[in-house]
């Protein structure tokens, strides 16, 4: 797993079936405290509503996946919402969290139309925040000269290297980033720019949004 996709930024969209007003807020989590803390807000802040029903999908192998029907008849709504996260552009979404709050509009939906409404609104929420690609990047250090530190990054940067941070003290450390699969390509790179003079060290990971 070297990517995922994740929400662009947090928002929220309502529909309206038979009276029932569904509002749905979806936010970025990153752990499961987190994505709880998000639902006990809402259900503070719509105080009146008479359910807040969730889901979560966290990790990049989306490793953690909860949901809640929060009252509503089992598996009428925190269900659908997850099967929608999961679906979203054909990949599923990871590292947010979907509330849906209810107030109810005084006719009864039955459980299929619990099901589309509950899941209509995460999609009109998808629809609202967008998505962003999240990738792994394998972060490596270059200690160079002040006098080719300059050359050396405007050429790493053309050539499509991401150059993440640039730290100045007795040399110029480059702190770049590639993914997984471009070391080789990097440490030929460098090796072309520097005449083999220096080499990057490998520094870790992380993930970063594109874009």
């Amino acid at each position: 797993m070297t990517s995922y996709l994740t929400l662009a930024r947090d928002g929220t969209a309502e529909i309206e079936v038979k009276r029932s007003r569904f509002l749905c807020t979806l936010e970025r989590v990153e752990d499961e405290t987190a994505a709880r803390s998000v639902v006990e807000r809402l259900r503070k802040q719509h105080w009146d509503a008479r359910h807040h029903c969730s889901a979560f999908v966290l990790g990049p192998a989306r490793e953690v996946e909860r949901s809640s029907d929060d009252g509503e008849p089992a598996g009428t709504a925190g269900a659908p919402m997850l099967e929608v996260l999961r679906g979203h552009a054909g990949e599923g979404v990871s590292d947010v969290v979907a509330v849906v709050s209810r107030w109810f509009g005084g006719t009864l939906l039955g459980a299929g139309g619990l099901v589309r409404a509950y899941g209509d609104a995460v999609r009109a929420g998808l629809d609202a925040t967008g998505t962003r690609r999240r990738s792994l990047v394998r972060e490596l250090v270059l200690d160079v000269d002040h006098a080719d530190a300059g050359r050396v990054e405007s050429e790493l940067r053309t050539r499509g290297i991401a150059v993440l941070d640039t730290t100045y003290g007795d040399r110029v450390a480059l702190r770049l980033g590639v993914p997984p699969t471009g070391e080789d390509r990097l440490h030929a790179l460098v090796a072309e720019l520097t005449a083999g003079t220096v080499e990057a060290v490998a520094a870790g990971e992380r993930w970063v949004d594109e874009g």
